[in-house]
């Protein structure tokens, strides 16, 4: 748990949570689950996403990010983490907000997965129909 001056901020997606706090006047280190991000996630693509709030408020490299997250797959955690991320940042300087809410770094992605309903193989396709 990061101490000092810390802005925190929950982000979700699909069924992941993430808790992200932000600590200013570091050096764009990042902590996800006690791990730093090139030993939890390989994807240098996912990176550049978890950087995306940083860089549309110029911010990039000024805030080291402690996260632990949780639920979903490590692309919906990350996504999380994102989220967590720009409402954080929010929360340091609401005048980021007009510049993260187009963007799209504080909608959350309420996509899940549909459930299965009864009478049917899965949530909405039925068994397969047999004339004879």
């Amino acid at each position: 748990m990061p101490k000092g001056e810390t802005y925190y901020g929950t982000g979700h997606r699909k069924t992941a949570v993430a808790r992200v706090w932000l600590i200013p006047g570091g050096s764009g280190q990042f902590t996800v689950n006690h791990k730093p991000l090139d030993e939890y996630c390989t994807v240098l693509t996912y990176h550049d996403e978890l950087r995306g709030p940083f860089v549309a408020t110029q911010t990039d490299g000024k805030f080291d990010v402690w996260a632990t997250a949780s639920g979903g797959g490590v692309h919906s955690q990350i996504g999380a983490i994102r989220h967590g991320i720009a409402k954080a940042l929010t929360e340091y300087a609401a005048e980021y907000r007009p510049v993260l809410r187009p963007a799209g770094f504080l909608t959350r992605d309420p996509r899940v997965k549909e459930r299965k309903k009864f009478g049917r193989k899965r949530a909405r396709r039925g068994f397969q129909f047999s004339k004879r």
